[in-house]
């Protein structure tokens, strides 16, 4: 069985992010924010609330490997501290508002943006031949618009984000989704991703073949997973890909 597509994981793979959700300075950025909608909350006790919130929908959500909802988050923060000023904003604000506060928050958390050498040129030759996906770790109110920023935006469908499941990889429900949408069996699928415990052994669960790249972002202490082929640098996927073709030529699929 040929292989027909390709699934990426992003951060640390395609994108070169920084990000530092710690900084004080996020929440000033934040606090800032709500006083023009008339919420007066100091920097520190926002800090506090945002850790608070995530870890209880985290603990609520009864997952194995539990995502938190980053627009929830400051949704239930504007719940508990609305004042009238608040709820007097036309409806349509308030509806946008916790959206925009999850981009304010990852806008002013963030330091680095940008793609690893040589990932446009590979994922466009990918993308002439083989169907391209995303499943990432991440929250919808800022995984594509960075997707976007870097110029990768219209090259992977589906695009899976953990934060629109409540669930994180290795969480094989993530890899199915995406198997799902593209109508591809395991077998034609590899993963690239720079995690061994998310990246490797979740795919492998259901019989994905898997790339690991060795980013400056790897992670490789949670599990001795071993992958299929190990890249060092980007363009080398292609070398991977061909790699894995050849072998099912000579095993007759």
């Amino acid at each position: 069985m040929s292989i027909k597509g390709v699934i990426f994981d992003v951060n640390g793979t395609l994108i070169d992010i920084h990000t530092n959700e710690w900084h004080d300075d996020v929440y000033r950025v934040v606090s800032n924010l709500l006083s023009y909608q008339g919420v007066a909350l100091n920097p520190d006790v926002i800090k506090d609330l945002f850790f608070r919130i995530m870890e209880e929908q985290r603990v609520a959500s009864g997952e194995r490997h539990p995502e938190f909802d980053a627009i929830g988050v400051f949704r239930e923060i504007l719940a508990q501290h609305a004042t009238d000023f608040a709820r007097g904003l036309p409806p349509e604000k308030r509806q946008q508002l916790p959206r925009l506060l999850a981009e304010v928050h990852r806008a002013a958390s963030r330091f680095r943006l940008q793609l690893y050498p040589g990932v446009e040129g590979t994922v466009r030759q990918l993308h002439a031949l083989y169907a391209l996906a995303i499943v990432s770790d991440a929250q919808s109110a800022y995984a594509v618009p960075e997707l976007n920023a870097v110029g990768l935006a219209g090259y992977f469908d589906p695009v899976i984000v953990s934060g629109d499941f409540g669930y994180r990889k290795p969480d094989q429900r993530l890899f199915e989704a995406a198997l799902s949408a593209m109508k591809l069996e395991p077998a034609e699928v590899v993963f690239v991703g720079n995690d061994l415990y998310c990246d490797v052994h979740g795919p492998q669960q259901i019989g994905i073949k898997t790339v690991f790249f060795k980013s400056g972002e790897t992670r490789e202490d949670k599990e001795h997973a071993t992958p299929d082929y190990i890249i060092y640098n980007f363009p080398e996927l292609l070398d991977a890909i061909r790699y894995f073709e050849d072998g099912d030529r000579r095993r007759g699929r």
